[in-house]
C-alpha cells in the first residue's frame, strides 16, 4: 500500500495532522501495515509541493504551531485515479514469526510449540480487539466495515491455522519419543 494514497484517503474524511494521521493508521490499519513518522511527513511534505494538500499552520500555546493538510481538488482526483487503477499486486504477508516457522525443522520442535504458544495468545489477543472494531465500524461505510470483517476472519483462520500446527508437531514428538522407545526396547 502507498503511503500516499493512504494518507489522501484518510483525508477524504477530514483535515488532519500528521501525528493523528499516524494514529489513525496504527489503530485501524495496524494489522495490514506499519508507518512511522519519517514516512509520514516526507509525504505530507512532498503532496503539498505537487498541490495535492494544503497545510495550515494552527497555533498552540506553549508549543509549536500544529500543522494541520487538507486535500485538494487535485488531491481528490490523484486519489480517484489511483483507487481505480489496477492493483499493484496480490497480498504479501510478511510475518516474522512464519519466516522463523519454515526453519522450526532446524531447532527443536518442544521450543516451537512454546513459540506457536505465544503467537496463539498474540492472536487471541488480537481477535478480541478485532471484534470491538467490528462493532465499532457497524455502522460506517459499507468498505470500512467489510475490511474490518476480513481481518476478524483472517484472525480467525490463523488461530484455527495455530492450533492445527500445534498439535500436529506435539503428534510428531510423540511420535518420535514411541519411535525412539521402540528402538530401546529391542
Amino acid at each position: 500500500m502507498s503511503i500516499k494514497y493512504a494518507i489522501l484517503g484518510l483525508l477524504h474524511y477530514k483535515d488532519m495532522h500528521g501525528y493523528r494521521i499516524k494514529a489513525h493508521i496504527e489503530r485501524n490499519f495496524g494489522n495490514m501495515w506499519s508507518i512511522n513518522y519519517g514516512q509520514i511527513y516526507p509525504n505530507l511534505k512532498k503532496m503539498e509541493e505537487e498541490g495535492l494538500v494544503t497545510k495550515k499552520d494552527i497555533p498552540q500555546e506553549g508549543a509549536p504551531d500544529r500543522k494541520l493538510y487538507a486535500l485538494t481538488k487535485e488531491g481528490r482526483e490523484a486519489f480517484t485515479e489511483w483507487l481505480f487503477s489496477p492493483p499493484e499486486r496480490g497480498m504479501l504477508i510478511r510475518d516474522q514469526f512464519l519466516l522463523r516457522f519454515i526453519f522450526f525443522g532446524f531447532g527443536d520442535k518442544k521450543a516451537s510449540l512454546g513459540l506457536i504458544d505465544e503467537q496463539i495468545e498474540n492472536y487471541k489477543i488480537q481477535y478480541e480487539e478485532r471484534k470491538k472494531n467490528v462493532v465499532r465500524w457497524e455502522d460506517y461505510d459499507i468498505y470500512v466495515r467489510l475490511v474490518a470483517e476480513l481481518g476478524l476472519n483472517f484472525n480467525e483462520m490463523v488461530l484455527d491455522w495455530l492450533y492445527h500446527a500445534r498439535r500436529e508437531i506435539k503428534k510428531s514428538i510423540e511420535d518420535d519419543l514411541a519411535k525412539a522407545a521402540g528402538q530401546l526396547g529391542r
